[in-house]
């Protein structure tokens, strides 16, 4: 990549990883967005980086709850019919991609990714000077009752599968590791493999910084339009255009419309979310948690974080700039009020993200079929967070015409890209 100039556009943990990566191979970059870095989707997430992410929500655990999504009141799933009924395509292939087989074939991949950006993250974040953002502990699933945690037998099972490390706990085990919680939880499970951060958002300013530091270049402004103009490509902003040997399209949930504004078909949807930070024990500062949970039943994670206890909510499919529905997150309030002394809200209104997803929820990684020196880097559902580095590792190696260190036609941007 040396001498080659490169055009990232967004700047989400994702954009910002790869705009890192090209540069450290020699590319001059450029990294546009019409906000700061990590002040979209990769602000508002649990900050979680584990292993056990390789599981997504589409498996073949989903077909034994199915009844229960369709009547539409989950607090872990909501759809929009005519969203759905829009996108029905989006739909089948979602559910065709839950049987055994697709499934084994997302969950290596998204394991693959993952474990190339553990080490990653932790060079990144001590590099970047914010490695005490960082904890070790892992993160909890929390189960209600006993019939709850084996119904999640075939989760366990998966990670077991892939030597995910976890620790099975009782009502006293979990008490010991998180007394901040209320006993209202039979059975749990510590996945020890996974890391957490107390600020995703500023994880991603400070990447962004380390870029800047050592010379990058990063534009605040919209993008209209990408245009082709001889061996050059052209991103069209609010600002004039920004000229490159090549770009790369990192730009998350908005990336789908920037593509068919340029003539390309992008069979994405949106697994939109909502935070909102909590005062904690006593409100003092003093949070009730010392990793992030998962309540399982309760449909929300809870997150200790430099702003207070964050409660992020499931997933609800509807379009991308829908108005928001707070419904799930109201829900989600109340259950975590069972859990833990919540505190007081401290965010005047909640914080709304849209995870992008494609039907086998496996990202977009790589060379765009029939657009020479454009590059796919989107579709990383709830995991952009987690997978950035790794993300970034492969795109570059691909760029560069060498093979990654992980198989990359699972993420082949030709699946669905037309």
């Amino acid at each position: 990549m040396k001498d080659k100039t490169v055009i990232v556009l967004g700047a989400g943990m994702v954009g910002v990883c790869a705009a890192l990566e090209l540069q450290t191979r020699g590319a001059q970059v450029t990294l546009i967005d019409r906000r700061a870095p990590g002040q979209e989707t990769s602000y508002g997430n649990a900050g979680v980086i584990a292993r056990s992410s390789l599981m997504p929500l589409n498996n073949p655990a989903l077909w034994s709850g199915l009844p229960k999504l369709l009547g539409n009141q989950s607090v872990g799933l909501r759809y929009s019919w005519p969203f759905m009924l829009r996108n029905i395509g989006w739909a089948t292939g979602f559910l065709a991609n839950a049987r055994m087989a697709p499934f084994l074939e997302t969950a290596r991949a998204m394991d693959g990714l993952i474990n190339l950006s553990f080490p990653a993250h932790k060079r990144l974040l001590g590099e970047a000077g914010v490695l005490d953002r960082l904890r070790e502990t892992g993160w909890i699933y929390l189960y209600r009752n006993s019939a709850a945690f084996d119904a999640g037998a075939f989760g366990r099972d998966m990670l077991d599968r892939f030597d995910v490390e976890t620790e099975a706990l009782d009502r006293r085990g979990l008490g010991d590791l998180e007394p901040g919680l209320n006993p209202i939880f039979e059975r749990a499970l510590w996945i020890k493999d996974a890391m957490s951060v107390n600020a995703p958002g500023r994880v991603v300013e400070a990447y962004a910084k380390l870029f800047t530091d050592r010379g990058g270049r990063i534009v605040q402004a919209s993008v209209a339009s990408l245009t082709r103009l001889d061996d050059r490509w052209l991103a069209n902003t609010e600002k004039g255009p920004f000229d490159g040997d090549r770009v790369v399209v990192a730009m998350g949930p908005w990336s789908r419309s920037l593509l068919e504004r340029a003539g390309m078909r992008v069979p994405m949807a949106y697994e939109r979310g909502y935070h909102m930070h909590f005062g904690g024990a006593g409100d003092g500062g003093n949070l009730a948690l010392t990793r992030p949970v998962y309540d399982v039943s309760g449909g929300y994670v809870l997150s200790p974080m430099e702003d207070g206890l964050r409660m992020t909510t499931g997933v609800e499919l509807t379009d991308c700039d829908a108005p928001p529905n707070h419904a799930q997150l109201d829900l989600a309030e109340a259950s975590a009020r069972e859990a833990i002394n919540l505190g007081e809200r401290r965010d005047n209104t909640p914080w709304m993200g849209r995870r992008p997803t494609f039907p086998d929820s496996r990202p977009v990684i790589g060379a765009a079929p029939g657009r020479p020196g454009l590059y796919l880097a989107f579709g990383h559902q709830h995991v952009g967070f987690n997978t950035g580095p790794g993300t970034a590792r492969v795109l570059a190696d691909l760029m560069e015409g060498t093979s990654p260190e992980i198989p990359a036609d699972p993420f082949a941007p030709s699946r669905f890209i037309r």
